[in-house]
């Protein structure tokens, strides 16, 4: 039995998702990103006796809404509870989180695996919380410093039941909740940023042990590059370490990106290590059941619907599906220009080879696009129709993009402009292909000879002398009709 057989890797994750409200958790003040350090803070944020916190309405509807969108059951009454530890970034010594009663569980989320299956993976909860502020090692070569901006932010942590099975399936999952997020709108999904991080629970077993052995965690892994490749080398670790003899510990790891390896952070803690009690500032959570379907009628059409819809009813392949439906500011914009009367495929085209060229060669967003959905139906209606060719689109649509938005100039005015019209004029075409097919006898006789092929070189020249202006298509049928003249 290989290595890779012998073991069963079991993998739950943590993740955490800053919501996009606009002030704090339970202090009103601005929840805004980038802002000076320590500026964004209240009494509250700075652990003063005597204050207390207020929930921030919108963090219960956020999570209420995540809570649905990954098929989780709503808790109607939960409580919040004060999670106990010291940390210089946490004034207050505890972190007001959930515990007994999360107000979202037993939920679920199918993700699609590299062999075109899907895998149903767990939720076992999703609970409201406050971030942390942070602890900035790197601007002072003496002291640690203290931006507590972030004390406060309303946090949502999504915790998975152990049923990833490898790192691959952890990537996919979190890729999974960055869509669901980002689609809700209830966080932006930056996690370069922090907006959404996870922490990572891995452990090994024998192939065909049902009891789950000691696990270890890493701890804010902040990209899916990184969330793979920490758990492959924490999974090869404890293989390793079992092999020869030893035994894996409990302890929680951070990953090191520059080192490709796991470091000790701390042992790793239980809940008991925390002493959760229920917070006494703050009444329990009621979740009505008109509170519920009000909320239930604000999710959008999630990816994975839109995708299949995008199959079914416009006919587009698995891939364009995806790519299109990956973000939804992108599916928005296509189904825009759908409107505008163009037709799916050649739009989808248009989107994932030109329009996100682009975006990637500008450094832009979708969202930011200076070119109108009405104008790019016009300009596939220029290709639609013939009147010119798929490099003539690609040059019209980056004179589009540089005219910027305030421009009012069409397609069809710019294309007529910079002379890229295609001509379908038999008057015009008549005279170029008869030049070049009596300039060109022996290729010619090759050709009725059975050389086919040989029509590429006749449709190239014909194309230079038109100075690419000539429709090839129509330059194809004239050139089969006119040769048979010259027998």
């Amino acid at each position: 039995m290989s290595v890779d057989t012998q073991f069963e890797t079991v993998i739950g994750l943590e993740v955490h998702a800053q919501l996009l409200t606009e002030s704090k958790a339970f202090a009103p003040v601005s929840n805004r990103f980038g802002s000076a350090p320590n500026t964004n803070v209240t009494p509250l944020c700075l652990g003063h006796p005597g204050t207390l916190p207020v929930p921030n309405e919108n963090l219960i509807r956020y999570a209420v809404k995540l809570g649905l969108a990954t098929n989780c059951k709503i808790r109607p009454k939960s409580i919040f509870a004060r999670k106990n530890y010291f940390y210089p970034d946490m004034p207050k010594g505890y972190q007001i989180s959930q515990f007994e009663t999360p107000i979202c569980y037993e939920g679920h989320m199918d993700i699609g695996l590299e062999d075109g299956s899907t895998k149903r993976i767990g939720i076992t909860r999703i609970h409201m919380e406050e971030d942390a502020g942070k602890s900035i090692h790197d601007q002072d070569p003496h002291n640690t410093l203290i931006d507590l901006n972030r004390a406060g932010t309303p946090l949502l942590e999504i915790v998975s039941e152990p049923d990833i099975r490898s790192p691959q399936e952890a990537g996919a999952y979190m890729r999974k909740i960055w869509q669901i997020v980002r689609y809700l709108g209830v966080c932006d999904g930056n996690m370069e940023e922090g907006s959404l991080r996870c922490d990572a629970n891995v452990s090994i077993r024998p192939a065909g042990q049902k009891e789950f052995n000691i696990r270890t965690e890493i701890k804010n892994l902040n990209s899916f590059r990184n969330v793979e490749r920490a758990l492959t080398y924490e999974v090869e670790r404890q293989k390793e370490l079992v092999l020869s003899g030893g035994s894996v510990i409990q302890q929680t790891l951070l990953w090191d990106p520059n080192e490709m390896r796991t470091r000790q952070m701390r042992s790793k803690e239980e809940a008991h290590d925390y002493r959760y009690f229920p917070e006494p500032d703050i009444p329990p959570v009621l979740v009505t059941d008109e509170m519920l379907e009000e909320i239930r009628l604000e999710i959008p059409e999630l990816p994975e619907a839109r995708r299949l819809r995008y199959i079914s009813q416009f006919g587009l392949t698995d891939y364009d599906a995806s790519v299109l439906t990956e973000d939804r500011p992108l599916a928005d914009f296509f189904e825009s220009i759908l409107e505008q009367g163009a037709s799916a495929k050649p739009a989808a085209n248009l989107i994932i080879t030109e329009i996100r060229r682009v975006l990637n060669e500008k450094g832009m967003a979708i969202t930011t696009f200076p070119v109108g959905p009405e104008r790019l139906a016009g300009l596939l209606a220029l290709r639609g129709e013939d009147k010119i060719s798929s490099s003539a689109m690609q040059t019209l649509l980056d004179a589009m993009v540089d005219a910027g938005p305030d421009s009012a100039a069409s397609a069809g005015e710019l294309a007529q402009e910079m002379n890229l019209l295609q001509v379908s004029d038999t008057g015009f075409l008549d005279p170029i292909v008869e030049e070049v097919l009596r300039n060109n006898p022996e290729e010619v006789k090759r050709y009725l000879g059975g050389k086919h092929g040989l029509i590429g070189f006749f449709i190239g020249q014909i194309m230079k002398k038109s100075q690419g202006k000539a429709n090839p298509g129509m330059v194809r049928e004239l050139v089969q009709k006119k040769i048979t003249e010259f027998k």
